[in-house]
């Protein structure tokens, strides 16, 4: 089932090879693992998204993909999977990530109201800044490696299940 539903839903990989914007790739595109789709890439590539999607940086997907390719991960998956994080989901997740942050430095949680101005981010930098940075950090890294074992564990469920219910039919058949 991960194997259907993953493929049904990504690009084909001729036409992101083919795309003028990540020509600036070159070669590196055209490596088959990047694109083989099986439990090992999968679970690789759902670990690195989920790792990076708790960055608060503007330029995710970039980061994934460029640790997807020396670690030989499904290169779509990861990419897509940073998409967890969103305009509409950041909110909760970063507050998440905050309170996380505030738990394990031990500080009294702030309160603080967004505004969208550079005085705003620079001033939050010292206010908040440190226990919401610890929190991405940590979040990052327990979702990463609960993402990865996760989906390892669901592929292999449902490979063992298609054997299960292969064997039972050969066994109907038989009788």
């Amino acid at each position: 089932m991960p194997k259907k539903f993953i493929r049904r839903v990504l690009p084909d990989h001729q036409k992101v090879k083919n795309n003028k914007l990540l020509r600036v790739f070159g070669k590196v595109l055209h490596e088959p693992n990047l694109w083989h789709l099986n439990r090992r890439s999968a679970a690789g590539a759902f670990g690195i998204g989920l790792f990076f999607a708790f960055w608060p940086v503007p330029f995710q997907m970039w980061l994934s993909a460029a640790v997807a390719i020396p670690f030989r991960a499904n290169l779509p998956v990861s990419v897509a999977t940073v998409w967890i994080t969103n305009p509409f989901t950041i909110p909760p997740i970063f507050y998440g990530a905050y309170k996380v942050g505030t738990t394990v430095l031990g500080s009294t949680p702030r309160h603080f109201e967004f505004q969208f101005s550079w005085h705003w981010v620079v001033e939050s930098l010292t206010t908040i800044g440190p226990a919401f940075l610890v929190g991405c950090a940590i979040c990052s890294i327990v979702f990463s490696a609960l993402g990865y074992i996760s989906l390892n564990w669901l592929w292999r469920l449902q490979v063992k299940r298609a054997w299960d219910k292969r064997r039972l039919s050969r066994l109907r058949a038989q009788q």
